[in-house]
């Protein structure tokens, strides 16, 4: 499995993490820890998971757009979406800017960028459901019909607009922060609303939700990620949470990492098989 040793650690959320650091005015402890904290995995050193640390290059991006102290909070799982997809990138969220880099991504054509958020919150017109099929493509004069989403890399040979590689614009904070965010970011008006449908339940144990609908970040980017036919990067998202999980619980309880459970089983197999 491949692996990563914390000081090489410098993906996007790591970065934003840096800054948002250095921008503190006193130390960020994380809520009920007092222990030292790997800076590669945000886990205590007794159960660092870095040498599990999964890369599975894709073609889909992701763009973690994060509300004030999310990157700093060890319980984060945009940091690991980051772990996994080689394309991540993470901006921090304000209400009366936005970051330069952060328009010139959406406006990146190489991108096609998504926002995913519940489509019962959103203008029907914007909202799209589905992935079309290259054999669609040829067919389409303006782009992709209503509830569906372009092809990754395809393009339209009639209109001769490009359809750029998906890029998942995930808004990165507890569900009422996210849906500030959404309201108060005008930059986001102009681009279509994934709006997922997924019957499974919310697998992630580290915060509370009162509903088992509401995912983790992670869970989002693997959902979206299988979504564009990226089914490695999915499942390995999937079981690196889980992974994930267990060593940060098993920290908590003062009980060694179970190395051989189901989880980490699963993502050394995912590993091979890539």
């Amino acid at each position: 499995m491949p692996a990563a040793q914390p000081h090489a650690i410098t993906h996007a959320v790591f970065r934003l993490r840096a800054a948002r650091l250095a921008r503190s005015a006193k130390p960020f402890v994380a809520r009920g820890s007092n222990s030292e904290r790997c800076p590669g995995c945000r886990v205590v050193f007794s159960h660092c998971l870095c040498m599990l640390r999964p890369v599975v290059p894709t073609t889909a991006g992701v763009c973690l757009i994060m509300f004030d102290i999310e990157p700093l909070k060890p319980t984060n799982t945009g940091w690991l979406i980051a772990d996994v997809v080689p394309e991540t990138f993470a901006f921090g969220w304000a209400r009366t800017e936005v970051d330069p880099a952060l328009l010139a991504l959406l406006a990146d054509p190489q991108w096609q960028p998504y926002v995913v958020f519940p489509g019962e919150f959103v203008d029907p017109a914007r909202v799209v459901t589905t992935l079309i099929n290259y054999s669609q493509a040829a067919q389409l004069a303006a782009g992709p019909p209503q509830g569906e989403l372009a092809p990754s890399g395809g393009s339209d040979p009639h209109s001769g607009g490009a359809w750029g590689r998906p890029l998942f614009v995930l808004l990165d904070a507890t569900w009422p922060e996210a849906r500030k965010m959404f309201r108060k970011s005008p930059f986001l008006n102009h681009l279509p609303v994934l709006s997922l449908q997924s019957e499974q339940l919310s697998r992630y144990r580290l915060r509370r939700s009162k509903r088992d609908d509401h995912f983790c970040t992670s869970e989002v980017a693997a959902l979206c990620l299988d979504l564009a036919g990226e089914t490695r990067a999915a499942q390995t998202l999937e079981a690196y949470l889980d992974v994930f999980t267990s060593h940060y619980l098993s920290a908590k309880r003062l009980v060694p990492a179970d190395l051989e459970d189901a989880a980490h089983q699963r993502l050394r197999a995912l590993a091979v098989a890539g």
